[in-house]
């Protein structure tokens, strides 16, 4: 069990920021709405931080701090970015989220392999190849 609730987590949030992000007003500018979503996530990461790890204290966790949440939250802002544009262009949410995460899928193979030494294996070019495929089939 402890393996899947992250996953459940992950897929249940992503459901609910499809919605959201398809929801936004149209003629609400995509940036503006991003500084209300990220208050509110700020606000929650740190009722949980607080909640989940009495005692702690954000300044302490923030002195090991390295590069990489600078760069998540830089990316983060990128991907809002491209989801809410996307849905203002007329991407159907059924067809966003798979384009992208297809394309993710088979970029992140190659990521794996130059930079965490993870084996290519006969099963990921498959599914690199199924992935390519189910694009096909989505842009008919």
């Amino acid at each position: 069990m402890s393996c899947i609730w992250p996953i459940a987590l992950v897929v249940a949030s992503n459901i609910v920021y499809q919605i959201c992000a398809k929801s936004v007003p149209r003629e609400m500018d995509a940036l503006a709405s991003l500084t209300v979503t990220y208050l509110v996530g700020a606000a929650c990461s740190a009722v949980m931080f607080f909640v989940m790890n009495p005692g702690a204290g954000l300044f302490r966790e923030y002195a090991k701090m390295n590069a990489a949440p600078v760069l998540l939250g830089v990316s983060v802002v990128g991907l809002e970015v491209g989801f809410l544009y996307a849905y203002k262009a007329g991407w159907p949410v059924s067809a966003a989220s798979l384009v992208q995460s297809a394309f993710l899928s088979v970029a992140l193979i190659f990521v794996g392999a130059l930079l965490y030494r993870e084996a290519i294996t006969l099963n990921k070019v498959l599914g690199v190849v199924i992935c390519l495929v189910g694009l096909y089939f989505i842009n008919r």
